[in-house]
């Protein structure tokens, strides 16, 4: 059985039974992790200092960080959620969602969104529950926030408008679903004036005041001979530089898309589970093996790889000025060279594994990791 090549898969939901199918795929998926060769000495080339840390109950679920403007805001799986000013560490507010949490966190600086393992979506604002909505499946991306309205995807495919001030349900576009969908957090964003969504292996621009369809990029199509290698769902965080919006397709390909015309640029197979990040020059992403691949923006040619980091269970990365970082599963935080992957820096955090993909605010890079430490560090 080929299971995505044998790799570690994120579980999956069979859509209409809501079948849990992690016992198939650790069984056909059951060979040990290759162990990390060990790292070398760390030279300190770029000099990085911790600036503030919170303290947040464990995460252990799926966290997407979010960032508007100075403002980041996290969650715990308890249903935690806290909005912190990355300048100075500094509490903004902190509620709870009332259940375990299954996605977010969604946020415009003002508004939050999260969404609990009972299939709620429940906005906040200032630290106070503005309203909660039954949704009718599960829900791995976290809601977007914007212009006042809260966008969903739930795993059926469907996507849908809230207003962000009363709740009241303002459009539902449902897809066909497909046998299969990932527990993992997909692509929901938006750029100018179109809601940009995953559906299957394909990013589709959707207009926001009624859901309906402007145009849809296929990054990867899907192959195989069962559900499972048929799986090529758009998966975690997007590069995005002006119009020009780069994906991961699971385990298949790395693409990218022309915003405005909704036309495919160019797309190049990829392994891997995790999300992107880039600049204007390069468009970078973490493989399963822990590879780090660099490819050119503007044709999806490879720049550069570096293996320096394998086997280490890596984060999606972060690119900011002429860093990249990412985070592993022993609670390793790695600078590395934009230009060639070459070390600049590495720090232990607090001892878990990073559990959310790098962020950065008000110059301050931000980290989670799954004990809940939330903390802030400051390149020099």
């Amino acid at each position: 059985m080929n299971l995505k090549r044998l790799l570690p898969a994120a579980p999956v939901l069979r859509t209409g039974l809501a079948m849990v199918l992690v016992a198939a795929l650790a069984a056909c998926s059951s060979t040990s992790k290759p162990k990390p060769p060990e790292l070398p000495a760390n030279v300190v080339v770029l000099g990085v200092r911790q600036a503030w840390n919170v303290k947040i109950p464990q995460v252990a679920f799926p966290l997407q960080s979010n960032v508007s403007g100075d403002m980041v805001t996290v969650a715990s799986a308890d249903g935690t959620v806290v909005a912190i000013d990355a300048r100075t560490g500094t509490e903004a507010w902190r509620a709870s969602a009332g259940a375990p949490l299954t996605a977010g966190v969604g946020s415009d600086g003002s508004m939050a969104a999260v969404v609990t393992n009972k299939n709620e979506l429940v906005v906040m604002e200032g630290g106070k529950i503005l309203w909660r909505e039954q949704l009718a499946a599960e829900t791995y991306t976290a809601p977007l926030v914007a212009g006042r309205r809260v966008f969903v995807q739930t795993a059926d495919r469907a996507t849908s408008a809230y207003d962000g001030g009363s709740g009241r349900r303002l459009w539902i576009q449902q897809r066909t679903p497909e046998a299969l969908v990932l527990k993992k957090p997909g692509v929901l964003l938006a750029v100018g004036d179109t809601l940009l969504t995953g559906v299957g292996g394909r990013l589709v621009g959707m207009n926001p005041g009624n859901g309906s369809s402007r145009w849809e990029a296929p990054i990867a199509a899907p192959r195989g001979t069962n559900d499972v290698e048929r799986l090529v769902d758009l998966t975690g965080s997007v590069s995005r530089v002006g119009d020009s919006v780069c994906a991961r397709a699971y385990y298949t390909n790395v693409g990218c898309v022309d915003a405005v015309r909704g036309g495919l640029l160019w797309s190049k197979p990829a392994v891997s589970a995790e999300g992107l990040s880039g600049d204007g020059q390069f468009v970078v992403g973490t493989e399963s093996d822990g590879n780090l691949v660099a490819w050119r923006r503007a044709d999806g040619e490879r720049a550069w790889q570096s293996d320096r980091l394998k086997h280490r269970d890596l984060t999606a990365p972060l690119v900011v000025g002429r860093s990249i970082v990412i985070g592993d599963r022993t609670g390793l935080l790695h600078f590395v060279s934009r230009e060639d992957g070459a070390p600049l820096n590495r720090l232990t955090v607090d001892g878990s594994a990073i559990a959310a993909t790098p962020v950065v605010a008000a110059n301050t890079v931000v980290v989670v990791t799954r004990n809940g430490g939330v903390f802030g560090f400051r390149p020099e």
